[in-house]
């Protein structure tokens, strides 16, 4: 699923798109029991909780691709009958109206999520009518195909904090009473995923809201795919793979990581305004290479982090827009800047001592090796030329023609002439 396959499903999470046929779901408690079961025809709920439900849903298709939301494969084994991916079918063509697979959907997500404290499991039906568009996406009337899917969102159940309240039973001011509520999605998924407009049953869309620590546990165990790094995952082992080789905590390989930083950066593709965003492209082993030679690091060091890169992602290479981190980049360009100007610095130092001293003939013992001039001009190109010397009242004089819109500037103080 890209980006317009995302946005076309939520663009129908509103009260006058909205098609869920139902809803169901359990509250389980940090024991994993089943406190209490629902089952809504959702269009038929009051306003104030079909706003609200419809807002965990929304939650479960918001992020960013590669990160937030995961696309998951199915493996051949769970596509067989007595799979995962055969008996969300199954939900799926129940409509949720089953309660013997709801109650077994239910234990599947409790025997396979990980979580510590109260949760609700969410599940909606849908049915969405797919419009036939034209190649300038406009839509025609017609039906090109029925998308059916699951959207599931695991929320977290929370005891509100203590504090004080008014007591309207009382007419004083007193604990509040605390009571449990909804949190928004930790988890969720959308079966079959939506792609290119179309259904695919041999993937599902996997929701996190944590993108350090996602449930890797539920993808494997509770939807039988394996698990997937999410973008800042792979950005954190790539900066320990690296670490690991390189070291840290010093003045050199703190600069080597923000150089590798900088060159990573370099590898983003930014789209032109009249072109379509691409989809970022994996980073070789060839990348890697390059970007860590010109990052500094020896070719023994690169063959390591190479190894150990090949080893941790497999055939889910990371694309560079993954492994940067914006504000490393800011931190290398400012440390190159100030590296800039401390080189500017000392050229200009460099440059003031030769003009102001030349070497002489160190043959004579009285003659000092170095003579220091006794007057240093500074004057624009064009006026070189019209510089002379003369002789006045005896005495030899250096004369600078000057016209009556030129001004001068003796030791750095304005001089009317």
């Amino acid at each position: 699923m890209n980006k317009k396959d995302i946005l076309e499903i939520k663009r129908r999470f509103k009260k006058e798109a909205c098609t869920f046929t139902r809803m169901c779901g359990c509250y389980v408690d940090a024991d994993r029991n089943k406190i209490t079961k629902i089952g809504e025809t959702f269009l038929n709920l009051e306003d104030e909780e079909f706003y609200k439900y419809l807002e965990i849903a929304k939650k479960v298709l918001s992020g960013t691709i590669g990160n937030n939301l995961l696309e998951l494969k199915f493996p051949l084994a769970e596509e067989a009958a007595g799979g995962r991916q055969q008996f969300l079918m199954g939900l799926r063509e129940s409509r949720l109206k089953n309660d013997d697979l709801m109650d077994t959907f239910y234990d599947m997500i409790i025997d396979s999520y990980d979580y510590v404290g109260n949760y609700l499991i969410l599940i909606f039906h849908d049915a969405y009518d797919v419009m036939t568009k034209t190649s300038d996406n406009d839509k025609l009337d017609e039906s090109e195909e029925v998308y059916e899917y699951l959207l599931c969102a695991i929320c977290p159940v929370n005891l509100t904090k203590p504090g004080l309240g008014y007591r309207e039973d009382e007419n004083r001011i007193g604990p509040r009473i605390r009571d449990w509520v909804v949190g928004a999605p930790d988890t969720g998924f959308v079966f079959p995923a939506f792609t290119d407009r179309s259904t695919d049953i041999h993937s599902v869309m996997f929701y996190t809201r944590d993108t350090k620590t996602p449930h890797t546990e539920f993808m494997e165990a509770g939807l039988g795919c394996g698990a997937k790094f999410t973008a800042t995952e792979k950005k954190l082992t790539f900066q320990n793979i690296v670490k690991d080789v390189i070291g840290e905590d010093d003045e050199e390989s703190d600069a080597m990581f923000l150089d590798i930083q900088g060159n990573l950066s370099g590898l983003i593709e930014v789209p032109a305004e009249d072109e379509e965003e691409k989809e970022p492209s994996p980073l070789t082993l060839t990348d890697i290479a390059s970007v860590l030679s010109d990052s500094g690091l020896s070719e023994e060091q690169t063959a390591v982090i190479e190894k150990t890169y090949e080893d941790t992602f497999g055939e889910d290479l990371p694309s560079a827009e993954h492994l940067v981190d914006p504000k490393l980049v800011e931190a290398n360009a400012k440390r190159k800047e100030k590296l800039e100007l401390v080189e500017q610095v000392e050229s200009l130092k460099h440059q003031l001592e030769e003009t102001r001293s030349i070497p002489v003939d160190d043959s004579d013992d009285d003659v000092p090796a170095v003579k220091t001039y006794d007057v240093i001009l500074r004057v624009k190109p064009e006026k070189v030329g019209q510089i002379h010397s003369d002789t006045i009242n005896g005495q030899k004089c250096l004369i600078i023609p000057m016209d009556e819109n030129e001004h001068a500037a003796v030791n750095g103080v304005n001089t009317t002439i």
